[in-house]
């Protein structure tokens, strides 16, 4: 159910207005990348409008469909969703096709324990479909419109800009604790006692949750160091500074696994060749890739993981990997009796108590998700999208001398990385990192066309 007050409303419904002003006074790159990226920073989390057949338009589609105008209508550019031959095209005709075929293999009605879930329709694949337009559209528009050294160093430029501008309220509600959504929006947009951390608080802002505002800081920390090893200012600032100001900022944001992301890429960036860079990049997506592969096939040692974590970290942490592990082992027997294409929406993915009809099922990891909804080859399809980023890295790596590019290069793998492997215990995966992967899609293509040109 839609949350907000009127001013979250009029928030919703200016963005198209102030995404076509960027349109109209920017480059298109610089109008797409804060059109999206803005939109998830200040947009309210609960609020949206559910119009008949398409998804609601909220704080995920809203700027994604005023992107959408801004490249159609202000600046007269089509995006290209199908515009080469190859593996990518059939990942993405997976994504658009799915759909259908889980609401044909979802006909049925689901009764348990007094609960009703209805059979899926022609409407939920129509639904669904554009849903997924929505999703990977920033993918292409980062794939279409940013194909330059110099496209791809904006994009760093901004998400530095970004977390400089972010830190100030994230400050207020490290000491004040986070209210700013509520003063603004009306309402707080997830548990508050979770956000509660070390006798202090984690920002959340207007993002919904500490744990994303925590990751959004760690792909600045990254950006940070991308620009300090370049040596640029950031305006009067030495880079430097800035990378230890929001390594501070990390720290306070309190979400461990985002620290570790920040920390282990800073030291890397900074003390690693390009090549080790690019190969970890690889291995963080193989590991991505795995994991979830391997679960899904039952042959995962999830109980020896469980035995290291106890004798390394504790029972307390062990305690927890157990409590996420059963938890994915429900929701992965539910999942597999619609393996392929998935259960489709409607909770039709979760796991109830066959007497109380009661959700007993958790899903934090954006691959359990993907895989209860969309089924393997959905996973597959999204998963897909999101490595073949890397490995086009790693093979234009090949083809260029510059330093300055492979600078770039290297480290956007490596932050494309960190981003897959989040999808493991988190759900993170955002219209803004869409388009950064898209984005290093299509600065590695154009590396790669120049090259067969010469």
């Amino acid at each position: 159910m839609s949350k907000g007050n009127l001013f979250a409303f009029v928030v919703l419904f200016m963005w198209p207005l102030f995404s076509i002003w960027l349109y109209k006074t920017k480059t298109i790159q610089v109008a797409s990348i804060w059109t999206i990226l803005g939109g998830f920073m200040v947009l309210p989390v609960s609020t949206f409008v559910d119009f008949p057949l398409i998804p609601p338009l909220g704080k995920s589609s809203m700027p994604v469909l005023a992107a959408i105008i801004g490249c159609w209508q202000i600046k007269r550019r089509k995006i290209a969703y199908f515009a080469n031959k190859g593996f990518i095209n059939l990942l993405v005709g997976l994504m658009f096709v799915g759909p259908f075929l889980t609401v044909v293999l979802n006909g049925d009605r689901v009764i348990i324990g007094g609960r009703f879930l209805p059979g899926l329709s022609f409407h939920d694949a129509i639904s669904a479909v554009i849903g997924q337009v929505l999703q990977v559209t920033p993918f292409f528009i980062g794939r279409q419109f940013f194909r330059t050294y110099e496209d791809q160093l904006l994009m760093f430029k901004v998400l530095v800009a970004a977390g400089l501008i972010y830190s100030l309220p994230m400050l207020y509600e490290i000491r004040m604790s986070p209210q700013l959504h509520t003063m603004f929006y009306g309402y707080f947009p997830h548990s508050f006692l979770q956000q509660a951390r070390g006798g202090g608080f984690r920002p959340v802002v207007f993002m919904g949750h500490g744990l994303w505002v925590a990751f959004f800081t760690a792909c600045t920390l990254l950006s940070s160091a991308v620009l300090w090893k370049r040596r640029e200012k950031i305006r009067k600032f030495s880079p430097s500074m800035v990378s230890y100001y929001l390594l501070i900022l990390l720290v306070l944001c309190k979400s461990m696994a985002s620290l570790m992301y920040g920390v282990f890429t800073l030291v890397v960036i900074k003390s690693m060749t390009y090549k080790m860079q690019l190969r970890i990049a690889v291995v963080l997506a193989i590991l991505a890739l795995s994991y979830p592969t391997m679960s899904i096939l039952k042959i995962f040692p999830h109980q020896k993981v469980v035995e290291l974590a106890t004798s390394t970290m504790g029972a307390e942490r062990a305690e927890s990997l157990v409590y996420r592990f059963n938890n994915e082992h429900i929701l992965l027997d539910h999942a597999r009796k619609r393996f392929f294409f998935g259960w489709g929406g409607w909770g039709r993915n979760r796991v109830y108590d066959e007497e109380t009809g009661n959700d007993i099922s958790v899903t934090d990891g954006r691959w359990i998700i993907t895989f209860g909804i969309s089924g393997f080859l959905g996973f597959i399809a999204e998963l897909g999208l999101l490595g073949i980023t890397i490995f086009r890295a790693k093979k234009a790596s090949k083809l260029i001398k510059s330093n300055q590019e492979l600078t770039l290069l290297a480290a956007h793998a490596l932050l494309m990385g960190i981003i897959m492997v989040d999808q493991l215990p988190n759900a993170s995966l955002a219209p803004w990192l869409w388009l950064l992967a898209g984005i290093l899609l299509g600065r590695t293509e154009d590396i790669i066309s120049k090259a067969k040109v010469v």
